[in-house]
């Protein structure tokens, strides 16, 4: 079972969890939940937390230490998938109030099983490989040499990255040689991938 290292900053952020109000606190941890899975997009926009550190009484630090501390938590429920009772032992470890624990408990249970499936539809990559279209060539003269014939492979991929919808095209010429040694490495990777599944 993954543990959650009590740091002196998880220690502050617990303490400042354990004074927000009983009645706000779920709200925040299911709108956290919602947006987990945005890799690079705040769970509140700078207005809202403009408004949250009135609504909470808090300080722009401990808003911002509390909002990533929760969210640290929760993608470590995600990412260990967590069932009800790991999750309570480990903020009872953290020294969680048994309130905020619940809400901890109820949003998880609300909001984490679509947290953990839209994390999984994530790529991890910044690119992806979207498309693919390949032809043969035959090199048959050089200016020095008349009669050669070298084969080779054009490969074009399409890449798409995460932030940008337009299809990037790369292409790569392979040698007979070199296109084995490529399809040799992705033999292992489907093997390896085969074997995870």
């Amino acid at each position: 079972m993954a543990c959650i290292t009590e740091t002196e900053s998880i220690k502050q952020a617990v303490s400042i969890i354990n004074t927000i109000d009983d009645a706000k606190f779920p709200r925040l941890l299911s709108r956290i939940l919602q947006k987990l899975h945005l890799k690079d997009e705040r769970s509140f926009s700078p207005e809202e937390e403009e408004k949250l550190m009135v609504a909470l009484d808090l300080q722009q630090p401990q808003l911002e230490l509390t909002l990533e501390t929760c969210t640290f938590i929760l993608q470590q429920a995600a990412y260990h998938s967590w069932k009800p009772a790991v999750m309570e032992k480990q903020l009872a470890q953290l020294h969680v109030t048994e309130a905020k624990c619940h809400a901890f408990l109820e949003a998880w249970a609300a909001g984490g099983r679509n947290a953990v499936d839209r994390l999984r539809q994530r790529s991890m990559a910044p690119k992806t490989l979207e498309s693919m279209s390949w032809q043969l060539n035959l090199q048959l003269a050089q200016t020095t040499r008349a009669r050669i014939k070298t084969p080779s492979a054009v490969l074009e991929l399409g890449i798409q990255s995460n932030d940008n919808q337009e299809l990037e095209k790369v292409q790569m010429e392979l040698t007979h040689q070199e296109l084995f040694e490529f399809y040799k490495k992705l033999e292992v990777i489907q093997s390896q991938l085969d074997a995870l599944s």
